[in-house]
């Protein structure tokens, strides 16, 4: 029975989204790239929305939406009641997580929270800051004694700096914009996953947290799969046990005696970031008809 109505983020981390629910094989369908409605063709999900990654810790806490995807970042600055079912290892381009940041002037002496304090060139001393995260930022300054005029940015936050403010608090996963915009990070605020975030009321309800971890098993299998791929080969007997050597497996890998008793046939699932290193060092081991395949998905 269709049982969750379910909100997705729009913006910088729609595509990747989108992307993980088809490869999950929970394909997101909607008439066009700017409807906000949507459906899933899936027995658990009964609505679908796509909206903004800001709103979606309010409108989960309140029970309009019994799950949702986003950020850790914007859980926290709305200080949202929600529960959190599990960690999704993507972002807007990497599978690292994003930072919240505070960076300054790359010729800035100020060079931690701490030198704030004495650097503001607001009303009496106070430090201007401009930032997305007005919560956040302002718990945080407060938290570490830095009195400061903090103003909501509606974009291009690296460029007010310094004539509209001393310092921002920005996100970012590499750092390569600020330091294009000739700011330096000196703090970082906040470390922030993307989130599989539920409604409380509806988390407790045993057959909807049924549904809810189902999703998160083809969520998470999807991205693990990502990142691995399965590697099948042939070896002789007296070359079985240097191969088995050689493997970073998963799991111990599966052997089986070939027909006839000519070898052994191996496979097993490996970083996929080793693979151009394993297969030629697998064939000097003697291995043979090696063959590497993708996978959609690993669950453990």
């Amino acid at each position: 029975m269709s049982m969750l109505r379910v909100v997705l983020p729009k913006g910088s981390l729609e595509k990747a989204t989108l992307e993980l629910f088809a490869a999950a094989d929970l394909a997101v369908t909607r008439s066009s790239e700017v409807d906000y409605r949507a459906s899933i063709d899936d027995p658990r999900v009964a609505d679908v929305r796509i909206l903004r990654p800001q709103e979606i810790p309010l409108y989960v806490a309140d029970g309009m939406f019994d799950v949702g995807i986003t950020g850790r970042d914007w859980v926290e600055e709305q200080g949202s009641e929600v529960t959190s079912l599990g960690v999704l290892q993507y972002s807007k381009a990497t599978s690292n997580p994003i930072r919240v940041v505070l960076a300054v002037p790359v010729d800035s002496p100020v060079g931690s929270v701490a030198d704030l304090a004495s650097s503001g060139t607001g009303a009496d001393g106070a430090v201007r800051v401009s930032t997305e995260y007005i919560q956040l930022t302002r718990r945080y300054l407060e938290k570490h004694g830095v009195r400061a005029e903090v103003s909501l940015s509606y974009g291009a936050t690296e460029a007010k700096v310094p004539d509209i403010a001393d310092c921002v608090v920005e996100i970012t996963e590499t750092g390569r914009a600020l330091r294009a915009a000739g700011l330096k990070i000196v703090e970082t605020v906040l470390v922030s996953h993307t989130e599989l975030i539920a409604n409380p009321e509806a988390a407790a309800d045993p057959a909807k947290r049924h549904a809810m971890e189902q999703l998160l098993t083809l969520l998470q299998g999807a991205l693990e799969a990502r990142t691995k791929v399965l590697v099948k080969l042939n070896v002789p007997g007296d070359s079985l046990q240097s191969v088995i050597d050689l493997l970073p497996a998963l799991r111990t890998p599966t052997v089986s005696e070939l027909y006839g008793g000519g070898g052994f046939a191996v496979e097993t699932v490996v970083p996929k970031s080793e693979i151009n290193v394993l297969i030629p060092a697998l064939k000097d081991r003697g291995a043979t008809d090696i063959i590497e395949l993708s996978l959609s998905k690993i669950v453990h």
